[in-house]
C-alpha cells in the first residue's frame, strides 16, 4: 500500500493556499499540487519532519494549472512534472492523456474536467482506504463550485470517483472520509 501524508491543510477565504500532499510508492515519491502556502517552509518542514528531502522527490502531480496549486513546483527542480496531458522533465515534454496512467502499484491519475478543463484527480491506494486527491471538491462539504467551468461535467466526475474512493483530499481542505 502507498503512503500519503497531507503536508499542508489548504484554505480559502481570507487569503488562498493549497492542499499539499506527499505520496510515496516504491521507488515514488510525489508531492500533489504545491501551490500557494504562506511560506515555502510550510511544505518542506513537514517533508522533513515525515524525512524526505527535496533530492528524494521523484515525481510533482498538479490537479490543474492554477498558480495556487503550481506556485511551489520550483522547490523539486530534478522531478517529473504529471498534468492533464503530458510528463514534462527538464527539456522534455512527453504528451499522454493523464487517464489510467499508473505512477505506481498503488498510485492512478484519473482525467476529471468539471472546475477546468484540465483536472486530473490522483487516486492513491492507502491502509486506510482508497484516497481522492482532487479539485473536485474545494473543502469538505463543497456543494456548488463558484468557479467551476462546467459544473455539469464536474458532478458527473464527483460521481465516478465517490465509486472509487473512500477519503477525499479536497483542494483548499484537510482530508475527509467519504459519507
Amino acid at each position: 500500500m502507498a503512503r500519503l501524508d497531507v503536508l499542508f491543510d489548504g484554505y480559502g477565504g481570507n487569503g488562498v493556499a493549497s492542499t499539499v500532499s506527499l505520496i510515496r510508492d516504491g521507488d515514488l515519491v510525489a508531492v500533489v499540487d504545491p501551490g500557494m502556502v504562506p511560506s515555502r517552509a510550510s511544505i518542506l518542514d513537514p517533508m522533513a519532519a515525515h524525512g524526505v528531502s527535496v533530492e528524494e522527490v521523484t515525481d510533482v502531480i498538479i490537479s490543474h494549472h492554477h498558480p495556487d496549486h503550481t506556485i511551489n513546483i520550483a522547490l523539486f527542480p530534478e522531478v517529473r512534472i504529471h498534468d492533464h496531458w503530458a510528463i514534462y522533465h527538464h527539456d522534455q515534454w512527453t504528451p499522454r492523456a493523464a487517464e489510467g496512467v499508473e505512477l505506481s502499484q498503488g498510485v492512478r491519475l484519473l482525467e476529471t474536467p468539471g472546475h477546468t478543463p484540465q483536472d486530473i484527480t490522483t487516486l492513491v491506494d492507502t491502509d486506510d482506504g482508497v484516497a481522492a486527491l482532487t479539485h473536485l471538491w474545494v473543502f469538505e462539504g463543497a456543494g456548488e463550485d463558484r468557479l467551476a467551468t462546467d459544473p455539469d461535467l464536474l458532478e458527473e466526475h464527483r460521481a465516478r470517483v465517490l465509486e472509487l474512493a473512500t477519503i477525499i483530499v479536497p483542494g483548499h481542505g484537510p482530508l475527509y472520509p467519504v459519507g
